[in-house]
């Protein structure tokens, strides 16, 4: 199974995509606990002191956000799914009073 990481991610797990061998039915939890066997430092960016998923760490299955899937991390996963998780996104240009303010259009 390929899994995508996202900005800070790849530098802990070294690249863009990393491949776990994984068969049919494990859960999104069982998924992230084997990367977290594999990568130890991924377990404070994604796991909070319960070992529950921080609310900020997006781990996507076929686009979806796992939180709004009907089984969230119990969803079962196959080798033909599309993983992708990221880090809290941030940033921007904070809105100042002297900052002009242009309509958008749409």
């Amino acid at each position: 199974m390929k899994i995508n990481f996202y900005a800070t991610y790849r530098q802990i797990v070294g690249g863009k995509t990393v491949e776990l061998p994984f068969g049919e039915g494990i859960t999104v939890r069982q998924l992230v606990d084997a990367l977290i066997a594999r990568y130890p430092r991924l377990r404070r960016e994604l796991l909070d002191e319960q070992g529950h998923l921080y609310p900020h760490v997006h781990v996507f299955v076929n686009g979806r956000d796992v939180p709004y899937l009907e089984d969230g991390l119990e969803t079962r996963i196959s080798p033909d799914d599309t993983v992708s998780i990221f880090p809290p996104v941030a940033g921007g240009e904070p809105i100042s009073a002297t900052t002009p303010q242009q309509p958008v259009n749409r």
